[in-house]
């Protein structure tokens, strides 16, 4: 296998080569002039790069520069040190890393007589500006979320947490994107078992491209149906959960930012329980648990009630449920399927139309699965509550949407086959699946099971902040936790 191609100090021999591997590329730019009589040129990808800071950072100084005879490295190596302005500079010995630096956004100088190169910081793209992120709407929190160039992400980071400890290392992912990916710490918080493993992980990680963060997330957690890995557009978030031990991924072109590991119950947490009073942090939080039953387990307990059990029912709610379903052709389980069908297709047109045409899907979908689909008897008016009650508590844990849409048709299925007995079964296998799963060997239920009283403060109680700041849990000290700390 050949190794990196050096650069030559011939810079015909150099010049050719680049434009033999960016031939077709409109975008490519390479000037080449004279520096005390000898050839030179700077070469750049345009889009990426500022020309108004090439010029006066790097053309203009070049040209005014009173550069003292002697070889062309001893000259290169004058204008580097003295006369160039630009902070961000680098030296390069091989051509690969010249394409890397260009592709970044770096403009690059060489100069015929010299093996060597030096390349300037010059980006200059065009990005989307900060703004407040719209899936984590906060009501007293920052308005700041996270943008697409991952070193302002990594900036609104640095503002937050002023210390040294705060570490960012920087990665490489994708043969062909070459995607830029950082990884935040706190030096003294987390552990290096966990950081090792995730480096472990991301270096197994053989793609051709990486372009946004659910490419990376499959490699660093484990088969299942709960996500292991935390996912978000908030940068006061990131910190809280930085500073509890754990590692932040930021990735080069998305504004998500992974979080490992990440547990099941922070699932039922945000970070407006740390803005408001602890007692109703503690009431909306029991609020989302109790969501979280609904979305899942209500329609198919509904469904095996009204099939197998219906003794279980009060008398009037028994007449009401039997005269609905009596002028309706399907059975209540093919009701709740088909209902929840037409939700999801619903739902998912409302996310991928064109933003002007949501509120006509939202009138359209209101008028077919509410007015119509009751007057025309399709559907019985119980089971149409049971699914707006379902798709209003699974807004309440958007986290969790995905497996639970998927689970919540398992349910009914059984509900409307087995009856109460298969989806006490059903839930019994949910809950095993969650407490047998770990995250870096940290157990995913933790800390209910195994259970710690001192973890149990910021669970589903939320204790005041004179509690909560007379020690920091990191997420290595869960109990049944065999991570190694530091």
């Amino acid at each position: 296998m050949e190794g990196p191609k050096l650069i030559s100090k011939s810079l015909l021999e150099n010049t050719v080569y680049l434009r033999g591997l960016f031939e077709g590329c409109m975008d490519f730019m390479m000037r080449e002039f004279k520096i005390n009589g000898i050839n030179a040129a700077l070469t750049a990808i345009d889009g990426l790069v500022n020309k108004q800071t090439i010029a006066q950072a790097i053309m203009t100084p070049i040209w005014n520069a009173e550069i003292p005879q002697g070889t062309p490295e001893e000259q290169l190596s004058y204008l580097r040190d003295s006369s160039l302005s630009t902070v961000d500079q680098t030296q390069l010995r091989t051509l690969d890393d010249v394409m890397d630096r260009i592709f970044s956004g770096f403009a690059v100088l060489l100069m015929d007589g010299c093996d060597w190169a030096v390349a300037f910081g010059v980006q200059g793209f065009q990005f989307r500006g900060i703004s407040e992120p719209s899936n984590e709407v906060m009501q007293r929190g920052s308005r700041e979320g996270f943008v697409e160039p991952y070193l302002i992400n990594i900036s609104m980071i640095r503002r937050r947490m002023k210390t040294s400890s705060l570490k960012f290392e920087k990665m490489e992912v994708g043969s062909m994107s070459k995607t830029s990916i950082a990884l935040c710490y706190l030096q003294d918080m987390v552990s290096q078992e966990v950081l090792e493993e995730v480096r472990a992980n991301i270096h197994k990680i053989h793609q051709q491209s990486v372009l946004a963060t659910g490419y990376l997330a499959p490699f660093l957690e484990k088969k299942g149906v709960f996500n292991g890995v935390g996912l978000s557009e908030r940068p006061d978030t990131v910190c809280g959960k930085i500073m509890e031990g754990r590692i932040a991924i930021i990735v080069d072109g998305t504004p998500n930012v992974l979080i490992v590991p990440h547990l099941f119950i922070e699932n039922f947490q945000s970070y407006d329980d740390y803005t408001t009073r602890p007692y109703y942090a503690t009431f909306t939080r029991c609020l989302k648990v109790i969501a979280f039953f609904f979305a899942m387990f209500l329609p198919g307990l509904y469904v095996a009630t009204v099939t197998f059990h219906p003794d279980l029912l009060p008398e009037a709610m028994l007449i009401k449920i039997a005269q609905a379903e009596a002028s309706t052709p399907f059975p209540v389980m093919i009701e709740a399927v088909v209902i929840h069908l037409i939700y999801e297709i619903m739902r998912e047109a409302g996310l991928r139309v064109p933003r002007p045409l949501s509120h006509a899907v939202s009138i359209v979908g209101a008028l077919v699965i509410g007015d119509t689909a009751v007057s025309s008897g399709l559907i019985g008016t119980p089971t149409l509550l049971v699914v707006a009650l379902t798709a209003l508590s699974s807004y309440a844990i958007p986290s969790l949407y995905e497996p639970i849409a998927l689970l919540r048709f398992a349910f009914i299925i059984i509900g409307g086959t087995v009856g109460l007995w298969g989806i006490t079964l059903g839930m019994g296998a949910v809950a095993v699946g969650i407490c047998a799963e770990s995250v870096y060997k940290i157990p995913f239920s933790a800390p209910v099971t195994p259970f710690r009283w001192k973890s149990m403060r910021d669970v589903f109680v939320r204790a005041g902040w004179r509690t909560l700041s007379k020690k920091t849990i990191t997420v290595q000290d869960m109990p049944g936790s065999n991570v190694k700390k530091l």
